[in-house]
């Protein structure tokens, strides 16, 4: 039966990735909430996202050595000090946890997060299979306003020429960048692999047209400043480049890889630790309250005899996660070592609270993780990840919904 009923729902949407991998990602199943949850999520996402857009402009400032300290490659110093659009990230995501009545922030995907089309269009098709009220209601339409206000604020050119780009054979990248796509007309996909680049002039699509604005969802820059063409050529660092030439605009922004950083969770929490007048007595108050201290080294948990958690400066999807024990023993490692050559920083480990959900290999348990996302620093959609110990690329996506007479 729940077979049935999942692929009759799934089946019939169109640009969705049900199935990841060769696996259920999707589940046929609802995480039912009511409105004051959903007020408090939206207040806490809102306050978390203050402190992070704030603490951009005082790292624009700091010297190259403290940059370089943070891990980031030298090629992007200048890069990451440019402030082209007004919030520091379009779309970004806050990844958190349930804890206690409240939350705390393990990261925030800042620079290409996804669980986008999740969120704000398909978890509204969900809701109306169950007959309950969508919490992300008017959230796509907020979304659509974000992507085409950024553009426009991202050149004077009465029409731009503008490029979506992904990797067109990742299904999940594909299709998420060409959702956003269809906020903007007229602009055009052109594939990562056929997008050309001529070293300071410019950055070209397939048919030889100037880009004026390229939006890169789903392409980090981490990855972008390494990528060469087939005569060795760092085509990557000639794009940045161009950006800091003004020859090129990118959606999200620099600043968005700014904070993309996880060390900037360690800048934050020493600055609180510090009571540094940066932040106001509220700031200080919202700090303690939904971040975890995270440091450069373990020695405060194994001091205080805390589990924490080892991850790298930029990574994604679990990778390269590592968990230890009050005695600093590993417990826990993700299969993945992809960001191993990052500088680490460790936060405070807190238990995931666990659920039981239905899926394609019936009742199971989960560990629930809440995707959260600003548009322009503003809360706008959220919604459930729910996998082990650690949120990997193969934990499933669990819709949320209203009560009727909630929303």
């Amino acid at each position: 039966m729940y077979h049935t009923k999942r692929k009759q729902l799934y089946g019939k949407m169109e640009g969705f990735w049900a199935d990841l991998y060769g696996e259920e990602y999707a589940l046929y199943d609802i995480k039912l909430l009511n409105q004051e949850d959903v007020a408090h999520i939206r207040l806490i996402s809102e306050r978390i996202g203050s402190i992070f857009f704030k603490i951009g402009s005082l790292l624009r400032k700091v010297p190259d050595e403290i940059l370089l300290e943070m891990g980031f490659p030298k090629d992007t110093l200048s890069f990451i000090r440019l402030k082209t659009l007004p919030a520091e990230s379009v779309i970004s995501r806050l990844d958190l946890i349930p804890y206690g009545d409240s939350y705390k922030c393990i990261e925030i995907n800042a620079d290409t997060p996804t669980f986008i089309k999740e969120l704000f269009d398909i978890n509204r098709l969900v809701c109306q299979e169950f007959g309950v009220e969508n919490p992300n209601e008017d959230m796509e339409r907020l979304l659509r306003k974000a992507v085409r206000d950024s553009i426009y604020q991202s050149t004077d050119k009465e029409s731009p020429h503008i490029v979506f780009t992904a990797h067109v054979d990742n299904v999940e990248d594909r299709e998420t960048v060409k959702y956003l796509q269809n906020a903007v007309l007229p602009s055009k996909f052109t594939p990562l692999h056929k997008l050309q680049i001529q070293k300071g002039v410019g950055l070209f699509d397939e048919e030889g047209i100037k880009i004026d604005i390229l939006y890169r969802q789903t392409f980090p820059i981490e990855s972008l400043i390494m990528d060469e063409d087939e005569e060795g050529s760092p085509i990557g660092l000639w794009l940045i480049e161009l950006v800091e030439e003004k020859k090129l605009s990118i959606i999200n922004p620099p600043s968005s890889f700014l904070l993309q950083n996880k060390v900037v969770q360690a800048v934050i929490w020493g600055l609180h630790k510090e009571h540094h007048p940066f932040f106001t007595e509220e700031e200080h108050m919202w700090i303690e309250e939904y971040f975890l201290p995270t440091y450069l080294e373990p020695d405060y948990f194994l001091q205080k005899r805390l589990s924490f958690v080892k991850k790298p400066t930029f990574g994604r999807e679990g990778d390269t996660v590592e968990i230890f024990n009050k005695d600093g023993q590993l417990i826990h490692a993700d299969v993945q070592n992809s960001y191993s050559k990052y500088i680490p920083v460790y936060q405070q480990f807190v238990e995931h609270p666990t659920i039981t959900f239905n899926s394609e290999k019936g009742k199971q348990e989960g560990k629930l993780l809440l995707g959260s996302f600003l548009l322009n620093g503003k809360s706008a959609a959220f919604g459930y990840r729910v996998g082990g110990m650690i949120t990997n690329n193969l934990s499933y996506y669990l819709p949320i919904g209203l009560l009727k007479g909630e929303g």
